[in-house]
């Protein structure tokens, strides 16, 4: 305890931002910007660009009494799974009725500052093989997981045996990633965290400060940009979000430290320049963030496309954004919506056509405490 006392003031002191950016700079309150991403890749004819302008409606409370939920993932069949980093459970979400089921406890989570059980996914094939995906904090580092689910099994028990596809991602106490998703090649991607390491992040051959591409096995997926490594793009601070658009491009959401949060399109290879550039830089070699805030409005943590735009959730901001596309640049500025209506907002997934899922995050420790109670949001949007 007190080494992990001791490494907290330290990061602390060095004027390193924990996960929802709470030590903004002089700039942490400016107004959200628009920059250009670099090699835009060519845009379809028949892609329309959304209006300026959206919407967001708040349909329903879908359930209440989450503790520390961190990854959504819904069921084919219906149904959401919900990861709670704290207590390093998996349950299942009745999406009609809020009915919440324990699967079971994820073995070997080991919660502590902002690592546990982060981010979930199922695979590809759950269909088939009913498989789903976990990333966490164990006691030496971050690592991702597979475990059969097997509904029919007794609640606590429905989890198989976790495993291991991946290990050895730095954990910290602060900056551990935790995103994971399949794409549309049927690839994993995993967003890390440089675990206050800031130097990670341009060391190629480190895990951390990173977005990995996995194949279903764990192994660097093919065509990835360096010779048999897993690393899809590099210079990252703490990549939280992950998400294609309808043209299969990726984006990803990143927390800043003093001045700029970041949204960026991801092009393989490409290096987003931390620690040597925060936000835009038109540094030579960095690839621009195609839109950045100020930390005190966004500190985003998951991303999900939908209806044109890219819709971010923001853990100090207290608010969702929206960020209209053309291609990978912002079409318009963004837009904030439920400023401070549901407190910290962590994930937020597609639900098919214009709906969305959002769970808000106010159990973690740092949530307000009049917020003492988290929740999923089925909204609707344009």
């Amino acid at each position: 305890m007190t080494a992990v006392l001791a490494t907290a003031t330290l990061l602390l002191t060095a004027g390193c931002s924990s996960d929802d950016g709470e030590t903004p700079g002089a700039n942490g309150s400016a107004a959200p910007s628009r920059t250009a991403a670099q090699s835009p890749p060519a845009r379809s004819p028949a892609t329309e660009t959304p209006p300026a302008k959206g919407s967001v409606k708040v349909v329903r409370t879908v359930a209440t009494g989450l503790n520390s939920p961190w990854g959504l993932a819904p069921l084919p069949d219906g149904g959401l799974l919900v990861s709670s980093r704290d207590e390093g459970t998996i349950t299942r979400v009745d999406e009609r009725t809020g009915k919440k089921t324990e699967l079971g406890e994820v073995p070997g989570v080991s919660p502590a500052g902002e690592g546990g059980l982060l981010g979930i996914a199922l695979s590809p094939d759950f269909a088939s093989d009913h498989m789903v995906y976990a990333y966490f904090t164990s006691a030496s580092d971050n690592r991702i997981v597979r475990m059969l689910y097997d509904a029919k099994k007794p609640s606590g028990e429905q989890l198989g045996a976790p495993d291991t596809i991946f290990k050895g991602i730095p954990k910290g106490v602060i900056h551990n990633g935790g995103r994971i998703a399949f794409g549309p090649d049927k690839m994993l991607y995993a967003g890390t965290g440089e675990s206050g390491d800031r130097e990670l992040s341009q060391d190629r051959d480190s895990l951390g400060g990173k977005i990995l591409r996995l194949t279903p096995e764990g192994e660097p997926a093919p065509g990835n940009p360096f010779p048999d490594s897993p690393v899809y793009s590099y210079g990252h601070r703490n990549v939280q979000g992950l998400a294609w658009d309808a043209e299969q491009r990726l984006f990803a959401s990143e927390f800043g430290q003093h001045t700029w949060d970041e949204l960026n399109a991801i092009k393989p290879g490409d290096n987003y320049g931390w620690p040597e550039a925060e936000g835009r830089s038109g540094g030579d070699g960095f690839h621009d963030p195609l839109a950045q805030w100020g930390t005190a409005e966004a500190s985003p943590s998951g991303i999900a496309h939908a209806e044109g735009s890219v819709w971010m959730a923001g853990l100090r901001g207290e608010r969702l954004w929206r960020i209209p596309l053309k291609g990978t640049e912002a079409a318009a500025d963004p837009q904030a919506f439920l400023e401070g209506e549901y407190g910290r907002l962590r994930t937020v997934v597609a639900a098919g056509g214009d709906k969305l899922w959002l769970t808000t995050s106010n159990t973690d420790g740092r949530g307000d405490a009049k917020e003492a109670d988290d929740r999923i949001l089925e909204l609707k949007v344009t």
